[in-house]
């Protein structure tokens, strides 16, 4: 059994953060751990208040994990604050992880601001550059680039000025843009489209989460990164296609929608 630590925040509601992370890694077959970062007190509609984690408290967490059941994968969420970012990347970095996937959380789909300025930039210069890969959304790559981003054109150049100043590959999410739902990668000096159909949900609540939990997850398992981005977001894509509709705003995905058990159904 492969082993894979999400480092994020909580999503009370568990469409997002590590309850999200959590599902997803149960459905791509690893054993999944967390480490919370932030208490969120939110649902579909809104987030409606946030505590978070003290810096010691969050490094005992880290600790607990990697004394007793090493990762083969750590995957990174919602880290709400410059000295939260600052342990984590200490931690990571003592312990050597190679398998890193930073999903750079910066706003709820609900629109709530879940980071602030400092801790931006401590993750541009602490965190992001231990990643294997970091995995912004197009808002979040133009903060990460400082590049505006309308085209796939856009998409590649932000992603080759990220890697430039970063070091680590990257996957920019096309969901914000066109008719379509492609990503780019910019790995190993080449540039991976991985294309996908708009499919007609407003149910995306934890894509992000979802789909950087599933790229570690496959890491974890042995895949080289293009084969795990393109198997996660298979997943990811066929988890929003079920058509789970919860809540009042925008709801979860189905994140069990490929588990065949003798318990699933009543």
């Amino acid at each position: 059994m492969r082993t894979v630590l999400t480092i994020a925040g909580s999503d009370c509601s568990g469409g997002a953060g590590i309850q999200a992370d959590l599902k997803t890694m149960l459905a791509n077959g690893v054993y999944g751990m967390s480490v919370i970062t932030s208490l969120t007190a939110q649902n579909t509609t809104g987030v409606r208040s946030i505590s978070n984690a003290e810096p010691l408290f969050l490094a005992d967490q880290i600790d607990s994990v990697f004394e007793d059941i090493v990762p083969d994968a750590v995957k990174t969420g919602m880290i709400p604050s410059k000295e939260l970012v600052e342990v984590t990347a200490d931690k990571l970095k003592t312990y050597g992880v190679k398998n890193l996937v930073v999903d750079p959380v910066m706003v709820a789909t609900s629109g709530a601001d879940l980071s602030d300025s400092e801790s931006v930039k401590a993750l541009k210069e602490k965190l992001i550059p231990l990643a294997l890969v970091v995995t912004p959304n197009i808002p979040e790559a133009e903060v990460l680039s400082g590049l505006k981003i309308i085209t796939k054109d856009d998409m590649t150049k932000a992603a080759e000025k990220i890697h430039s100043e970063c070091g680590c590959s990257v996957l920019i999410k096309g969901g914000h843009t066109g008719d379509d739902a492609d990503d780019i990668l910019y790995h190993g000096g080449g540039v991976f489209v991985f294309g996908s159909k708009r499919i007609d949900n407003k149910n995306t609540h934890g894509t992000g989460c979802t789909l950087s939990a599933a790229i570690a997850s496959n890491l974890a398992k042995g895949m080289k990164l293009p084969e795990a981005v393109g198997r996660a977001k298979e997943y990811i894509t066929g988890a929003i296609e079920a058509g789970l509709d919860l809540g009042h705003g925008r709801g979860p995905l189905d994140h069990g929608y490929d588990i065949v058990s003798e318990f699933k159904n009543i």
